[in-house]
């Protein structure tokens, strides 16, 4: 029982970090029809700076100080290289942001050199843990399970409560319609690019400590992000959650029940197959929204 809920809760992290993932590609999909595998990159970003940032303040100081310098930075890159485009293909997009992936790699390369960095756990330390059904899980998980419940919960109350979260939905319903309403899908855009990597800087700080963080993290972090986005529902960000949890737990299921654990990224890629062979719209999508996005 022990090692059952030792493996759970090491799904249920990895899961909640592909579900943050997900979130970013679902929120900027929905809104844009861009596919952005430049979302992994956030993350790295954000653990980054606030690994610097946590020489000269405080831990808490220094990952709102990460969340706002990504933030600003997703906003740059849709202005200065999506903003522009009219009417690109789905391949002209996916090479921009692959591209971008590659060039912030470079450059983050450059800044941090290659050296494996992390934040101090936010509270205890790695010798410390807490029993739960006689297995010992580190206080750095309830962290990151509860900062990813609280963005699932705030980002839900925004995209269904407030007027900005409406006008969003409506640009992913339907931009046509959206703009004769006055909506500036522009600006749409740009807030859900801000959006998706602020919640990717922040995903990164708050797995730092447990994951470390290192300049060329973000490839493999997109790939199950994607992974768990098109399993939850491309274009439909809360379904996306669910599907980074069970990629997540299946991933650490499957070092259970005897895979190497050296083959237990090959978890992520057999569903992401499985899934566009058998379902492509989706466990939890009737493919509404990827529909209005081709159209785009």
């Amino acid at each position: 029982m022990s090692q059952i809920v030792q493996f759970f809760f090491s799904g249920l992290t990895l899961g909640s970090i592909y579900a943050v993932v997900a979130l970013g590609f679902n929120l900027i999909y929905s809104t844009t029809g861009i596919l952005n595998f430049a979302q992994g990159e956030f993350l790295m970003l954000g653990g980054m700076t606030a690994v610097t940032l946590a020489r000269f303040t405080p831990i808490p100081v220094a990952v709102v100080g990460a969340v706002v310098i990504v933030t600003l930075c997703g906003g740059v890159l849709e202005i200065l290289f999506f903003r522009r485009l009219r009417r690109p293909t789905v391949l002209q997009m996916i090479i921009i942001t692959i591209g971008l992936s590659i060039v912030i790699r470079e450059v983050a390369l450059h800044v941090w050199d290659e050296k494996v960095r992390s934040l101090s756990y936010f509270t205890g330390n790695e010798c410390s843990s807490v029993r739960v059904l006689g297995a010992g899980i580190s206080p750095q998980v309830f962290w990151v399970l509860g900062t990813v419940a609280l963005v699932v919960l705030l980002l839900h109350l925004f995209l269904h409560r407030s007027l900005v979260g409406r006008a969003m939905r409506a640009c992913a319903s339907n931009p046509e319609a959206a703009m004769l309403a006055g909506i500036n899908t522009g600006r749409m855009r740009t807030l859900a690019f801000m959006l998706s990597a602020g919640i990717g800087a922040l995903g990164g700080c708050v797995i730092s400590p447990i994951t470390m963080t290192q300049y060329d993290s973000g490839a493999g972090l997109a790939i199950k992000g994607f992974a768990a986005a098109m399993l939850g529902g491309l274009g439909r960000p809360m379904p996306g959650v669910l599907g980074g949890l069970l990629v997540g737990l299946a991933e650490a299921f499957s070092v259970y029940f005897g895979m190497p654990a050296a083959y237990k990224d090959a978890t992520a890629f057999g569903i992401l197959v499985a899934v566009l062979f058998v379902r492509p719209q989706g466990l939890f999508s009737s493919g509404e929204l990827q529909a209005g996005a081709q159209e785009r």
